[in-house]
């Protein structure tokens, strides 16, 4: 087993659910780390007094398990080698290469004394087919890529490096865990990302929806790469790439939008996009139109687009974005009247809103900033996010913190 890197985070999310009678599904884009994950457990079971024959580990892409080709072979496979006696730990890696698996899971539940443990990589894993079977009984773990606070404990810098230094690499390579092995060479990053990045494409979305078409997905994919954190819709993608002769609209106006739609979510199935829906916080409602998009990772975008510093203040918003789902917080776009805030964060009993901004430094900027939160009549935490390292730490009870030391806090 190549050296595995510790992510305590989300291990222990795994271990506060182990014996739980939930099936423990973990969701991720490919390489983010969810079958290293998955060892990491393995071995933190077998030091805490789990005899191996009680644990059955199995990735369904290797081609070990190429005759288990449906849910009954897969189900007599492992009844097989499950000890008569005490519990056992099914960790299955990949499930979605066995078709209608979700019925064998089901009832290895019910017929065995096992705790289950299963990745995928694309959202079909949470289908409606598999909700409605297990109906409550699974618990989603989310894998994202590395945090900055796990990239610091991942790589390993020289003690010149500063921390500003260390971010900026953050910015531009993004959090892939594979890439710790080309130590920062950027065209065999970009090489291991466009690797990770075409199998995605071609296994999780195109041999899902076979009727869709490789180029159209690549130009959504880049509009929607170099648009992030701007409010778009379908429609308006649809016109531009009408306009571009990219699709036809038809006799009927609207079908490109529709297309768009259908592209869309397809990459967030894959889970390269996150939506994010706008919260009216003033009439307390979510609205339906127009929502932004977050990728999950910087170095896919950067990969795609080449890296731009102009770009700064949309990929620290969208770094923001990403932390705030670490943290497990739900965001929302918020709009305040006329104006809109960045992040309006909740969980249950709690609110945070969030203002996202490369630098205060400006008098306009920070107007432009700080009144949409002071619109906001209750009395949540409001904070804005910048990289300047000031002395300032509030506006009139709204907090200003250095970017870099929010996202090594707890919180």
């Amino acid at each position: 087993m190549a050296e595995l890197i510790e992510r305590p985070e989300y291990l222990n999310q795994l271990i506060e659910n182990k014996d739980v009678d939930l099936v423990k599904i973990v969701t991720g884009i490919r390489r983010c780390g969810k079958s290293s994950l998955l060892d990491l457990f393995h071995r933190w079971l077998t030091e805490n007094g789990v005899d191996e024959s009680h644990i059955l580990h199995m990735n369904l892409e290797s081609l070990r398990y190429r005759n288990l080709t449906n849910h009954l072979s897969f189900y007599d496979y492992v009844a097989a080698r499950i000890p008569g006696s005490g519990k056992t730990y099914l960790i299955f890696d990949e499930l979605q290469a066995v078709p209608h698996w979700e019925k064998a899971i089901e009832s290895f539940r019910i017929d065995f004394d096992v705790d289950i443990y299963i990745t995928g990589s694309n959202a079909y894993l949470l289908s409606t087919e598999f909700s409605t079977l297990l109906s409550g009984r699974y618990v989603e773990i989310r894998v994202l890529p590395l945090s900055f606070k796990e990239f610091l404990r991942f790589y390993e810098f020289e003690p010149s490096v500063s921390v500003e230094e260390k971010f900026q690499r953050y910015l531009q390579f993004g959090g892939m865990p594979i890439l710790r092995e080309y130590r920062f060479n950027e065209a065999r990053a970009n090489q291991a990302l466009e690797g990770i990045y075409s199998t995605v494409v071609l296994r999780d979305i195109l041999q899902r929806n076979p009727q869709a078409d490789n180029t159209t997905l690549q130009k959504i994919m880049l509009f929607l790469c170099s648009s992030i954190g701007s409010i778009t819709s379908p429609n308006k993608i649809g016109g531009v790439l009408s306009n571009e002769g990219d699709i036809h609209e038809g006799k009927s106006k609207g079908i490109a939008g529709k297309t768009v739609d259908k592209y869309i979510s397809m990459l967030q199935s894959a889970f390269v996009f996150y939506p994010v829906g706008r919260y009216d916080v003033k009439g307390k409602q979510l609205l339906k139109t127009l929502e932004k998009k977050y990728i999950i990772d910087m170095g896919f975008r950067n990969m795609l687009l080449g890296y731009r510093d102009a770009d700064r203040g949309h990929i620290i918003e969208n770094i923001v974005f990403l932390e705030l789902i670490r943290r497990d917080w739900r965001v929302y776009i918020g709009k305040v009247g006329e104006t809109e805030v960045d992040f309006v964060a909740e969980k249950p009993g709690d609110r945070m809103y969030i203002q996202v901004t490369e630098s205060m430094a400006s008098p306009e900027t920070r107007e432009r900033e700080l009144r949409p939160l002071r619109m906001i009549p209750d009395n949540y935490e409001k904070i804005v996010l910048s990289m300047d390292r000031s002395f300032i730490q509030s506006y009139d009870g709204i907090k200003s913190l250095y970017l870099i030391d929010w996202l090594h806090g707890e919180k």
